[in-house]
């Protein structure tokens, strides 16, 4: 079961309760939030607002995130939001690019002098230039001043760790030393963000050797993605179980784990590009869908755990149908884990207070009885 921690870091952690499913939130939107959304989003103990949130209406992502913080916390206060960072790749959507600007040789460079390295469009830091490195540990430092922010996402890592990423365009050698850049920074991090502020990030996958819990000593926790999506030789059922197993490590060890999961087909969307049209793969329904992956969750949920089904992240435009859709799942009554989930052969299950959870991974089935509330 999940480590207690002391009364002085539980008041640095999200919230937590076994009453109903624990729920996290990942969200970016160019204009500002309506009252309603911001209601809705303080039911949330957790939240991450991610790149181009407020950009439209407040000119930056840095102060549309601040914005969005500050509404949400005039209603609940104990929710933890963090600010949305990528390690990696040069989204231009900060303030704080006009600076990035004046470092010279800032972004990565392939053998034919291009710098869009990222899918062709996009640059790529060099983090073996210092001031690059000062640059993006100061802004995250800045924001986390803030009494409304409580910490930092970094995603990319995935990017960065990965040792055939870029390498073809930049070298062997160099991409061996931007991975070297990259632990000074994250050994930076905590210190520069502040001892109560949280660190997470996008770092557990099995694509890794340990599954990226190799380097998870840097973090407060691991956001969960491209969960199903096999990468090389080994099975589908054998890169879940392996995802399966280092979720439920962590987890037990007291990391927050924010596990996000979606519709659409499989697809690891930090290292391919983010699909805006989910497509169902072998689910004859969202409700089918959302039982096995809620069903995954659970299997591998401690303290600190929390589960976002989703359709992707922006919600601009209707274009989220989930958004603000509530599923009568995340009202019913869950209770605490009777212990650890029990695996057989691709089988799992697991007992909760008021419901039992069966996982079948070989054949992507699932079955959650709920019971009644005595």
């Amino acid at each position: 079961m999940a480590m207690h921690v002391s009364a002085a870091e539980s008041s640095r952690m999200p919230a937590f309760s076994w009453d109903t499913v624990p729920r996290y939130m990942h969200v970016r939107k160019v204009t500002a939030f309506t009252p309603e959304e911001i209601d809705y989003l303080a039911s949330f103990p957790l939240i991450t607002f991610e790149k181009t949130t407020g950009m439209k209406e407040f000119g930056s992502t840095e102060k549309g995130t601040w914005q969005a913080a500050k509404s949400v916390k005039a209603i609940n206060p104990r929710c933890k939001i963090l600010y949305y960072r990528n390690i990696l790749v040069h989204y231009p959507l900060y303030a704080a690019d006009e600076k990035f600007e004046s470092i010279r040789g800032g972004l990565l460079v392939d053998k034919n002098g291009s710098t869009k390295l990222v899918r062709g469009k996009m640059g790529a830091y060099d983090l073996t230039n210092r001031d690059v490195q000062k640059w993006w540990l100061n802004n995250a430092k800045l924001l986390c001043s803030s009494k409304f922010i409580d910490g930092i996402f970094v995603d990319g890592n995935i990017k960065v760790l990965e040792t055939g990423y870029l390498q073809r365009q930049v070298g062997k050698e160099k991409k061996a030393a931007e991975i070297e850049a990259y632990h000074e920074m994250m050994e930076k991090l905590p210190r520069m963000v502040g001892k109560n502020k949280l660190v997470l990030a996008n770092i557990i996958r099995a694509r890794f050797e340990d599954a990226g819990l190799e380097y998870l000593d840097y973090f407060d926790g691991s956001y969960i993605e491209g969960f199903e999506h096999n990468v090389g030789r080994v099975s589908r059922e054998a890169y879940v179980a392996k995802g399966i197993a280092a979720v439920q490590k962590a987890a037990r060890s007291g990391k927050i784990i924010a596990f996000t999961i979606g519709m659409g087909k499989y697809t690891d969307t930090d290292m391919d590009e983010e699909r805006h049209e989910p497509e169902m793969r072998g689910f004859a329904s969202v409700q089918k869908r959302l039982t096995y992956s809620l069903a995954l969750f659970l299997i591998c949920a401690e303290e600190y755990s929390y589960f976002m089904f989703s359709d992707g992240y922006g919600v601009d435009g209707g274009r989220s149908k989930l958004w603000m859709k509530t599923m009568p799942e995340y009202s019913r009554p869950l209770g605490p884990p009777k212990g650890v989930a029990k695996k057989t052969g691709w089988i799992y299950t697991r007992e909760f207070k008021f419901a039992r959870v069966e996982v079948d991974i070989e054949n992507e089935r699932a079955e959650i009885t709920w019971h009644p509330e005595k």
